[in-house]
């Protein structure tokens, strides 16, 4: 019998993390159940993007997306919808205020305002199913530049203005020329998909929904420079990932598209994978090659640069993910089509992350020069709970925070440089009101001191004083001379460490005081943390007009902080009170309120 629905349903990490698997469960024996599983066909596919919507599933002809699934709500789905053509509103996705939007994927705001270059296939098609792949013109770019020369593939690349997606934004072209260029009997080409950023998930969704694509991106690369043999470079912390790229691999293998004399020509090309620990630092390609090779991932000096001596001491060319992806697109469109989207100095697309305190979090792809405004409250959907927007954090770390009169930003490489950031691999973390930007300083400080390689002394030394530094600040410790050593420090670091990490870590330093200077001195100068975050600057108090007595607060507290009896006001016992916050969480009324610690003594 004829398919007559087709059920999309995403399989990306946050989805089986919430449920998918058990879903597809329940749908699967429905439909049999009913007699339908030979007319329905279901796929589970990679990140359909809208990470906090999920487990999700479309259904086609009609595309009708539901969100937020459970199991019983497939059982549902199938009597509902296809036994009997009704579409179950309760399940469609409804926005901040509760109103249902249009029941079409395409039509929701998250997706409409996308251009999906890089993550084209994503949520699309069958990750595991190369035919899938091939139908969405996969491999036909390979196929193309195998009847071109080198040197027009690497001038096509050039054309299109391609700059590397891993953060530096360096033309993948002209690294592509530089390795071609160099002499040796054995070239490389390794893909960076070591991605380390908190918050950022951009590669593991596209080697989770699409590993054709890189795969191929890798094979044309390979021709451009004359390499022969490919590594793809692996946190172990994506295990779907990696189970997904094995499966790749052996796919392309049978079919012909990966080993010898591909395509009946004299290019051959093959794949490892190449599974991290997870250091952050090897992200570093200097490092990443010192791992590759079974060493300790550590950074070496530059130069010479891998397109002359990388892994084996071979020349190497070093891609990330997203970059690589973008590759079969460009030869099958065109450098021109990919140049007429984004800047003039930032060609195509870029894939984001959004994270944090926003309404919309996942995975989007837009053209360079979308503004800052355009992504967190257009698609993103702005703030949860009508709070105010305070700053987001770009790149990662190594990245900077931005506040709200920048909103209009353009986000491409060099207007985020301006403001001192950089656009990193994508991750874009978002803050309201509540956030302390001291403490967010702190926290990624914290993050890239822990990932030190310890090899330079600016990197293992300097971040460690510049941390001592900032939690003394937080914890009402600080003296305003801290800000200038803070400042001196940094600079220091960023001239004098050996590489890329410890020569960025103390941008979301920088940035934060260059902004949120204001709110170091009050940290300092009055022991008072405005955003009411830092534990040893706030305490929790009970409004004796707003407590009704229900007790909810005193059965939160882990300490028993909190005396009461039932209707009567309560109080919190401060010299108890660990100031974890549960109280504040559950009270109904309001009643819980944070204060200045420095209002209690005072009173």
């Amino acid at each position: 019998m004829a398919v007559e629905n087709t059920i999309l349903i995403c399989a990306g990490g946050a989805c089986i993390s919430a449920g998918e698997e058990s879903v597809k469960s329940v749908l699967e024996e429905e439909l049999k159940k009913y007699a339908l599983d030979s007319v329905v066909r279901v796929v589970e596919t990679g990140c359909m993007g809208a990470c906090n919507l999920g487990p999700i599933m479309v259904i086609y002809p009609e595309g009708v997306f539901y969100q937020k699934l459970k199991p019983q709500d497939a059982k549902e789905i199938v009597q509902e919808h296809l036994l009997k053509g009704r579409t179950v509103q309760r399940l469609l996705y409804k926005g901040p205020t509760g109103e249902i939007k249009p029941k079409a994927k395409e039509e929701l705001p998250f997706f409409k305002r996308q251009v999906k270059v890089a993550t084209r296939n994503l949520g699309v098609i069958d990750p595991v199913n190369i035919e899938e792949y091939i139908a969405n013109d996969g491999y036909f770019a390979l196929d193309k530049v195998l009847h071109k020369t080198p040197e027009e593939v690497i001038e096509e690349v050039k054309k299109s203005g391609l700059r590397g997606r891993g953060g530096a934004g360096f033309p993948t072209g002209l690294k592509w020329e530089f390795t071609r260029k160099s002499k040796s009997d054995e070239k490389y080409v390794i893909c960076n998909a070591d991605e380390g950023d908190p918050g950022a998930f951009m590669d593991r969704s596209v080697l989770e929904g699409d590993p054709h694509s890189v795969l191929e991106g890798m094979e044309i690369a390979g021709y451009a420079i004359g390499a022969h043999h490919g590594y793809i470079y692996v946190r172990a912390e994506y295990p779907l990932a990696i189970e997904r790229l094995g499966i790749a691999i052996s796919q392309a293998h049978e079919y012909g598209f990966l080993g010898d004399r591909i395509f009946g020509t004299d290019f051959s090309f093959d794949v490892e994978l190449r599974i991290g620990a997870g250091a952050f630092v090897c992200g570093e390609e200097t490092a990443l090659i010192q791992s590759v090779e079974g060493k300790r991932g550590q950074p070496v000096q530059k130069p010479p640069f891998p397109a002359q001596k990388g892994v084996w001491s071979k020349p190497t060319v070093i891609n990330n993910v997203e970059t690589l992806a973008n590759i079969p697109v460009i030869i099958n469109k065109g450098a021109e089509w990919f140049a007429s989207m984004g800047t003039e100095k930032s060609k195509g697309t870029k894939v984001f992350a959004l994270a944090g305190k926003i309404n919309n979090a996942g995975l989007v792809e837009v053209p360079m020069g979308t503004t800052l405004r355009e992504l967190i409250f257009d698609i993103g959907g702005g703030i949860p709970n009508g709070k105010n927007f305070k700053a987001v954090q770009t790149g990662g770390p190594s990245g900077g925070c931005i506040p709200a009169k920048y909103l209009d930003t353009p986000v491409d490489y060099d207007s985020l440089m301006e403001l001192g950031t950089i656009m990193g691999s994508g991750g874009m973390v978002v803050m309201d009101e509540d956030t302390c930007m001291v403490d967010v300083a702190r926290f990624f400080l914290q993050f890239t001191a822990d990932e030190s390689c310890g090899k330079c002394t600016p990197c293992r030394e300097g971040t460690r004083k510049m941390l001592e530094i900032l939690d003394r600040i937080v914890e009402g410790n600080g003296e305003m001379e801290d800000i200038d050593r803070l400042e001196t420090l940094a600079k220091t670091i960023k001239d004098t460490a050996l590489c890329g990490l410890g020569q960025t870590a103390p941008n979301p330093v920088l940035s934060t005081l260059r902004y949120f200077r204001d709110e170091y001195e009050a940290h300092i100068k009055d022991k008072r943390c405005p955003a009411k975050s830092c534990k040893s600057l706030i305490a929790y108090t009970i409004d004796p007009n707003k407590c009704v007595g229900c007790t909810a607060c005193a059965r939160a507290c882990p300490v028993n902080a909190i005396n009461g009896e039932v209707k009567k006001v309560h109080e919190i016992d401060q010299d108890t009170c660990i100031k974890c916050g549960s109280c504040y969480e559950v009270c109904r009324f309001d009643a819980v309120e944070k204060v200045d610690a420095i209002d209690l003594v005072t009173n």
